[in-house]
């Protein structure tokens, strides 16, 4: 299956340099581009794409507002990875709330680009640990502590797991921590979604430390 990526920024270098790196892939094709959030929406409906690289700073509609207004449009939703020229990008974080499957550094190397467009395309997201941690911690200072137990709904393995995705540990990872295999984590982090109806993992981690579960600059 060809991936169809859809290219959003108002800088057409970024997007010739991003256009020319996926087309050289034998399982990807530059479905389109759009130099703002608002032209993208247009082009969409009539396009289709399955992945979009977002800019998160843009005129005329940036990438919050479009990822905001991409996820209350009815039918299926492409997966959303928003550019950020910072590490600590406040809008960054304001894109995964809104929907984003994860971000990426305009800076970071071409195949860092390629794996995460083939990651949120199987429906993971792309999380990066330390910058992940850094923009929560950055963005969020004074996140409330839980009203009462937010994780009644999760048994005790459920909420280890939770823990362990919200330090931004892969499913490799969390398996060879609690001696589980990646089948069995993967169907953790399933049920884990479900309950707490949860898009994806950066949701996870945005949601567990919005209600507490894990403060910035917790490691237990």
């Amino acid at each position: 299956m060809t991936i169809r990526v859809f290219l959003v920024d108002d800088q057409e270098l970024v997007r010739t340099g991003c256009a020319m790196v996926i087309d050289a892939q034998a399982d990807m094709a530059v479905a389109g581009e759009a130099a703002d959030g608002s032209a993208a929406l247009s082009r969409l409906s009539a396009e289709t794409a399955d992945v979009l690289l977002v800019d998160v700073r843009m005129p005329r509609m940036d990438g919050v507002e479009f990822t905001e207004r991409l996820h209350r449009r009815d039918g299926p939703v492409p997966k959303v990875i928003i550019l950020t020229t910072f590490d600590l990008d406040e809008y960054a974080f304001a894109a995964l709330r809104a929907g984003a499957s994860g971000f990426l550094l305009k800076d970071g190397p071409a195949e860092e680009m390629l794996q995460a467009i083939r990651t949120v395309h199987r429906g993971d997201a792309v999380i990066a640990p330390s910058t992940t941690r850094r923009l929560i911690s950055h963005v969020a200072p004074g996140l409330p502590k839980p009203g009462g137990d937010v994780l009644t709904a999760l048994t005790c393995r459920e909420r280890e797991v939770l823990l362990l995705v919200a330090r931004g540990a892969s499913n490799a990872e969390i398996g060879a921590e609690l001696f589980l295999s990646e089948g069995t984590v993967k169907t953790h982090v399933g049920r884990i979604l479900h309950k707490l109806g949860l898009r994806d993992r950066i949701h996870a981690v945005v949601w567990a430390y919005e209600n507490g579960v894990l403060r910035p600059g917790q490691d237990r």
